[in-house]
C-alpha cells in the first residue's frame, strides 16, 4: 500500500517545521445495568440510546501556537464572578473549590452548541449544578448508591448537600431526592464528605462530617430511615449529633471526612480521620463500640512531615495475590494496607502501600521514599477527593474520584454544570512490580461498546501522523499496543526529562502516542503518549502523559502537560487504554498501573469534526500500533421514575 502523500502537515504544538529535523509526513487513512419494575423501564430505555454526536466541518485555519500556562480566571463568591483571589471554599474550612488568578486572557465566545458537546455521555454528573466529593458509596438490595457533594442551587462550589443516585451496574444511574441538607446546626454550613459502613446485622452506618453555624468541623451520624427500602430514601440524623468534636492541639477547621469503619479482633470498630499538626499531615483512628462514643488513639496512625492538610483519607487492604477486592475489616492472610490522602496543599490524591500493625494502631510504609503526600498518586492529571467502597456483590473493591473543570466559573455558570466523576475502577495490588496499584474501568463499561475497529501492526516511522479512519471520535474506548523498532542512526537526542514540554518536546524514543479529540488540520488536539530515556548507565524509563496545551483554542482555559513513570517490564509492550467522553479523557497505562484523566474544552474538534490519529514524534525509532476502538454508547442517566412506584 502506499502510504505516502503530499498533504500539507500540521506540526505539532511548538513544534518548529523548518527544524533540522525533517518534519513529519502525513500518511493515508487506515480503514478499516434490584427493584423489580424500574428495571424493566430502565432496560427499555437503553435500547434507544444513541450516540450524540452530530457532524461538523473541520476547520479550515491553524491559528498560531497557544500558551502552553494559562492560569485561572477569578473565582466568586456566589453565583457571580469574586472580585478578590481567595479560592471558594477556603474562607470556609475546605480545600479550595475554585482557582482565581489574575490573567486578563479573554473568555472564549462560547456557543451553546460548544456547550452541550462538552457534557459528557457515560461519566456521572448531577442533571445540572455543582458536584464534587463521592461520598458513602455502598450496595444494597440490588442498588449500588452513590452520595455526592453537591450544590442544588447553582454550578459553583457553595450549600453544599448530599445528592443521591441509584444503579445496578455503575454505568446507567437514576437520580434520587437529596439525601441529607444542611438543616441542623450541627451541619448548618455544609453537609459534607463521609463514609459508609454495613455492620453484619445490615445495619448501615453513615459518618459525614458537619459544618456547624459556628463554621467548626465535627463528626456526625446518619442512619437509612428504612433499611427494607432498596433505594434508601429517608435518611435520619442522630438526635446526639455531633458524635466527634476536634481534639485538642486540632484546629476548627482542620478535622474532616471520616473513613469506612474496620472492626478488630477485639470487637471494637475503627476509624480514622486526617487532619494535621503544623505542615505534618496526619491520621487519627477513634475506636468505638456503637458509633455514637468514640475513644481516640493516643498516636497516629501515620504521619508525613511536609504534606500538609490530609482530607478525604481512605484505609483498606489488598490481596497480595488474587484477582478479587478485600473487605474493609480484613487484616489476616497475605495482605499489605492502602493509606491514601488527598492533599489540600497540593490538590492530588496520594496513596501508598504498608503493613497495619492492629495492636498499637500504627501503619508503615513498604517504602519511604514513596510515602503518602511523596510518591505515587491514584491520578496523575485532573482527580481528586477520592473514596473506595467493597462492593460485595462482586468482591471487588471500586474506586471514585471527582474532576473538577478546567475552564472558568463563568463559562460553567452560563452551561449551568460543573464537575463530574471518573469512570468508577476497580483496585488491585499489582504483584508484578509490588509497589504498584492497579487501576481499572469497571467490566460494565463494556456494555456500552457498539462498533469496532482494529488495526494491526501499523507502522508510524519517525516523525509521521497516521490518521485513523474511524469516523467521528469523542466516544471511544481506546487500546493500543506500541513496539518500538530502532533505526540505523548514530544520532541521540534527549529532549527534556520527563514528560517535558509536551508531545513537542522530541528526542530518540518519544514521545510516541496517540491524538484524541484532533480536528482534521490538527489545530485542536490532545496527545496521550509514551516517553522513553535511556540514561548513560543504561537504566531505561518509561514516562506515561497527556499534553492539553493545544487541547483548545479558548485562552482561559487552563492547560498542563500531565504524567509521570510507569514501570514498564521485560517483555511487555507499551500499553494503553483510553476513554474518551467528550471533554474529559481517562488514560490508563500498563494495565492501570497509571492512570491520567485530563478535562479539554476543544473549538474546533467537536460534534463530526472530532478525528483520531496515530503520532511518533521520537527521531530515532519507528513504532508499530496494534489497535482495537469501540465506539461507545450513551449512559442511561436520568431521574428515577418515583411516580410509577
Amino acid at each position: 500500500m502506499d502510504t505516502t502523500n503530499n498533504t500539507s502537515y500540521a506540526p505539532l504544538p511548538g513544534e518548529d517545521p523548518s527544524a533540522a529535523v525533517p518534519p513529519p509526513t502525513h500518511r493515508r487513512p487506515f480503514k478499516g445495568f434490584a427493584v423489580i419494575f424500574s428495571s424493566v423501564i430502565f432496560l427499555l430505555s437503553l435500547v434507544t440510546l444513541v450516540i450524540n454526536q452530530g457532524p461538523g466541518s473541520p476547520p479550515k485555519t491553524v491559528p498560531e501556537q497557544p500558551d502552553h500556562h494559562h492560569q485561572y480566571r477569578p473565582a466568586s463568591t456566589s453565583s457571580e464572578t469574586r472580585s478578590f483571589s481567595v479560592p471558594r471554599g477556603k474562607l470556609e474550612g475546605v480545600s479550595a473549590k475554585s482557582y482565581p488568578h489574575f490573567s486578563e486572557d479573554a473568555s472564549y465566545n462560547w456557543t451553546n452548541a460548544m456547550f452541550s458537546w462538552q457534557r459528557t455521555a457515560f461519566h456521572f454528573q448531577p442533571e445540572k449544578n455543582w458536584i464534587n466529593d463521592p461520598n458513602g458509596p455502598l450496595f444494597h438490595k440490588g442498588w449500588y448508591h452513590l452520595f455526592y457533594q453537591y450544590n442544588p442551587d447553582s454550578a459553583v462550589w457553595g450549600n453544599i448537600t448530599w445528592g443521591h443516585a441509584v444503579s445496578t451496574d455503575m454505568i446507567h444511574w437514576l437520580y434520587l431526592p437529596l439525601a441529607m441538607v444542611p438543616d441542623r446546626w450541627f451541619d448548618a454550613n455544609g453537609v459534607w464528605t463521609g463514609s459508609a459502613t454495613l455492620l453484619p446485622d445490615g445495619q448501615i452506618i453513615m459518618l459525614y462530617t458537619g459544618s456547624t453555624n459556628e463554621s467548626v468541623q465535627v463528626q456526625n451520624l446518619a442512619y437509612p430511615a428504612n433499611l427494607s427500602d432498596p433505594l434508601l430514601l429517608d435518611w435520619v440524623k442522630y438526635e446526639g449529633n455531633p458524635i466527634l468534636t476536634p481534639p485538642s492541639g486540632i484546629g476548627s477547621t482542620d478535622f474532616r471526612d471520616p473513613t469506612t469503619a474496620w472492626i478488630g479482633p477485639d470487637g471494637k470498630w475503627r476509624i480514622t480521620i486526617g487532619s494535621k499538626f503544623n505542615t505534618t499531615g496526619i491520621s487519627m483512628v477513634y475506636t468505638t463500640n456503637d458509633f455514637i462514643n468514640y475513644e481516640l488513639h493516643n498516636g497516629v496512625l501515620h504521619e508525613v512531615p511536609g504534606t500538609g492538610m490530609w482530607e478525604c483519607v481512605d484505609f483498606y487492604p489488598v490481596a497480595i495475590n488474587g484477582s478479587k477486592g478485600l473487605d474493609t475489616s480484613v487484616n489476616s492472610g497475605r495482605i499489605k494496607h492502602v493509606l491514601k490522602a488527598s492533599l489540600d496543599d497540593t490538590k492530588l490524591d496520594h496513596y501508598a502501600i504498608g503493613t497495619y500493625f492492629i495492636e498499637n494502631e500504627t501503619w508503615v510504609p513498604d517504602d519511604p521514599t514513596i510515602d503518602v503526600g511523596i510518591g505515587l498518586r491514584y491520578d496523575y492529571g485532573r482527580y481528586y477527593a477520592s473514596k473506595t467502597f467493597y462492593d460485595q456483590n462482586k468482591d471487588r473493591r471500586i474506586l471514585l474520584g471527582w474532576v473538577n473543570e478546567t475552564d472558568t466559573e463563568t463559562d460553567d455558570l452560563k452551561k449551568h454544570w460543573a464537575s463530574l466523576h471518573t469512570i468508577p475502577k476497580t483496585v488491585l495490588f499489582d504483584s508484578k512490580t509490588g509497589t504498584n496499584l492497579l487501576q481499572w474501568p469497571v467490566e460494565e463499561i463494556e456494555d456500552l461498546r457498539l462498533n469496532s475497529t482494529e488495526f494491526t501492526d501499523v507502522l508510524v516511522e519517525a516523525g509521521t501522523i497516521v490518521p485513523l479512519d474511524i469516523g467521528t471520535a469523542t466516544q471511544l474506548d481506546i487500546s493500543v499496543d506500541f513496539k518500538i523498532e530502532s533505526l540505523d542512526t548514530e544520532e541521540s537526542v534527549n529532549g527534556s526529562s520527563g514528560c517535558g514540554d509536551g508531545a513537542v518536546d522530541r528526542s530518540t524514543f518519544g514521545p510516541f502516542g496517540i491524538l484524541v479529540i484532533a480536528d482534521e488540520s490538527l489545530s485542536e488536539l490532545t496527545p496521550v503518549y509514551f516517553r522513553v530515556t535511556n540514561s548513560t548507565d543504561g537504566d531505561v524509563t518509561t514516562y506515561f502523559c497527556a499534553d492539553e496545551s493545544r487541547s483548545s483554542k479558548a485562552p482561559e482555559v487552563f492547560k498542563q502537560v500531565y504524567g509521570g513513570k510507569v514501570p514498564v517490564l521485560d517483555g511487555e509492550t507499551y500499553s494503553a487504554r483510553v476513554l474518551v467522553d467528550h471533554s474529559i479523557v481517562e488514560s490508563y497505562a500498563q494495565g492501570g498501573r497509571m492512570v491520567i484523566s485530563s478535562r479539554v474544552y476543544p473549538t474546533e474538534a467537536i460534534y463530526g469534526a472530532a478525528r483520531l490519529f496515530l503520532f511518533n514524534n521520537a527521531t530515532g525509532v519507528n513504532v508499530k500500533a496494534t489497535l482495537k476502538i469501540w465506539r461507545l454508547n450513551s449512559a442511561f442517566i436520568h431521574p428515577f421514575p418515583l411516580d410509577q412506584i
